[in-house]
């Protein structure tokens, strides 16, 4: 489940934001001008036009916050470990975030519509593949086809919107296309644990078919195709490849972690190849003259520190919305639905409370509001530490959730501002689709390390509540060969009576403490953020507080 940030743009100049539940993954790159798109739209297709561009995003949204709540049902009925399911979400993230910069370049030069509809059909092949996935391997392979569609058909639906509609109204199709995406993303996990509780997990990808099949219908019929004819050069294919490997092999090595320890030959080397990867990337990207990534814009404190911001803020909630299920539905028991509901009021605040926070953040500036938001997201972290698997509803679940809610509204539009406002107006669309793929990265990362702390501390404490158990060697050793499988471990049949009660609380207990250590590290990252910002907010001062 993805960070929910946004802004909504009128032209490619700095426009106050509309909330979204999701971020805005390339604000229309160059096509937000008052230059006409190539094909013009009619008015009576632009109600059509519009209804595209919602279901074919609502695919990639809604699969970002149902698969979350499906991971322990994937868990039980693929018999997999935790690693796999890290990939699960990964898989998604990881060329998500390499490659969605591409995707809006494809379609600024090559036709928005065209790529728009690639996306929508590798989506809906990858989502058959995940459907029908016979094993742990397949549905990553799947998951990762399905990150491939999104990051070719999310960058153009703000496109074609900015394209196809005129000045005076484009402003109000794209809130409508931003609303429709803040209740898509905050009704995923309900529906998704609709579909769990009445169908199956793989229920969750067999929708998508049919939205899939209405927005290919729409595009082919009433979507007009655009270019931008500015658009020219080289695509930076090469550093989007960097970036994807360099990336993979870190998640890799962090994700193995738990089980190998560093000092593992693989692990190094595969470190050892990121790093070197990852230099080279940034190598590259210096030397060209229309690179993926341009690193001036770093050289600017503002914007190097709102992204910044955004890496460990958005480390913690995808931290948090990562473990979380698994805390509801395993340790708790809650059904798919009860769970999709427990997550319920997080989209409904984000999705009300959003623009009246960004009109705050345009009255009193950006950076006040990005030190109180990531304090009360450390606040509702540590709440949900200090809870682990235990307390009512309302106090261990409820309660954090709010706060993470809150917490995350003060940010969503003050964080767009500041990004917006550290660059040239020209510069815009890449700025802002530079700070997504950090907050999609960002995730990626912390999903691995995060869970792989967590992964190693139940380990851990496994084995030690075990250990004064009267247990035979032979279920104790098969009851700790799972413990990559965290809560959804099964206990041999063979253990019965008061031990296999003993064994079962051990398991419940190791994993309530490994959870604790996952909101906690959640709670320093989100900490951390707030201290950014509030280094930053005194760095900007200094110069005014010394006069000339």
């Amino acid at each position: 489940m993805t960070a929910p940030t946004g802004a909504s743009i009128e032209t490619v100049d700095k426009a106050a934001p509309a909330p979204a539940l999701h971020r805005p993954w390339f604000p229309g790159g160059r096509v937000a001008r008052d230059r006409p798109c190539d094909a013009p739209c009619q008015a009576r297709a632009r109600p059509f036009v519009l209804a595209a561009t919602i279901l074919a995003s609502a695919m990639a949204f809604i699969d970002g916050t149902v698969v979350a709540i499906a991971l322990p049902s994937i868990q039980q009925d693929l018999q997999t470990g935790f690693q796999a399911l890290q990939w699960t979400v990964n898989g998604y993230t990881l060329p998500l975030g390499a490659l969605i910069l591409i995707g809006g370049a494809l379609g600024d030069r090559i036709g928005r519509r065209l790529i728009f509809m690639i996306g929508i059909g590798i989506f809906a092949l990858a989502s058959v593949l995940c459907a029908m996935a016979p094993d742990a391997g397949t549905l990553i392979a799947g998951r990762a086809l399905q990150g491939v569609g999104a990051a070719c058909l999310v960058p153009q639906s703000l496109a074609i919107l900015s394209a196809s509609f005129p000045k005076e109204i484009r402003g109000r199709a794209i809130g409508l296309w931003a609303g429709a995406a803040a209740i898509t993303t905050a009704a995923g996990p309900v529906i998704g644990g609709l579909f769990m509780d009445l169908l199956s997990w793989r229920a969750v990808f067999w929708v998508n078919l049919p939205m899939a099949a209405v927005a290919l219908w729409l595009s082919v019929v009433y979507v007009p195709e655009s270019r931008d004819a500015e658009a020219k050069g080289p695509i930076d294919v090469g550093g989007a490849v960097l970036l994807a490997l360099a990336l993979g092999l870190a998640t890799y090595a962090f994700t193995t972690l738990p089980e190998t320890g560093i000092a593992d030959p693989v692990v190094a080397s595969t470190l050892v190849g990121a790093v070197v990867l990852a230099t080279a990337f940034v190598v590259q990207e210096r030397r060209l003259q229309a690179p993926l990534v341009p690193f001036r814009l770093f050289r600017n404190p503002a914007f190097t520190g709102a992204n910044g911001i955004t890496v460990l803020l958005y480390a913690a909630l995808s931290a948090v919305l990562f473990l979380l299920p698994f805390n509801l539905i395993q340790l708790r028991g809650y059904s798919g639905v009860q769970a999709g509901l427990a997550l319920l009021p997080f989209g409904i605040i984000m999705g009300l409370l959003s623009r009246p926070a960004g009109r705050l953040a345009d009255r009193f500036g950006p950076w006040v509001p990005l030190i109180v938001g990531p304090l009360i997201v450390t606040a509702a972290c540590i709440l949900f530490a200090a809870a682990g698997t235990e307390g009512g509803f309302a106090t261990a679940v409820l309660a954090p959730i709010l706060l993470l809610s809150i917490g995350m509204t003060f940010v969503v539009a003050p964080l767009t501002t500041a990004v917006m406002n550290a660059v040239p107006d020209n510069e815009a669309g890449i700025a802002s689709g530079i700070n997504n793929a950090a907050s999609r990265l960002s995730g990626l990362v912390a999903v691995a390390l995060i869970g792989a702390l967590s992964a190693a501390v139940f380990a851990d404490r496994l084995q030690d509540g075990l250990a004064p158990l009267d247990l035979t060697e032979g279920a104790r050793a098969a009851i700790i060969g799972q413990a990559d499988r965290l809560a959804g471990l099964d206990i041999p049949g063979t253990v019965t009576g008061s031990a296999r009660s003993a064994a079962a609380e051990v398991v419940d207990s190791a994993f309530a403490v490994a959870f604790r250590y996952g909101m906690l590290a959640a709670a320093l990252a989100a900490a951390l953020s707030a201290l950014w910002s509030a280094w930053l907010q005194m760095a900007r001062r200094a110069p005014a507080d010394a006069g000339p």
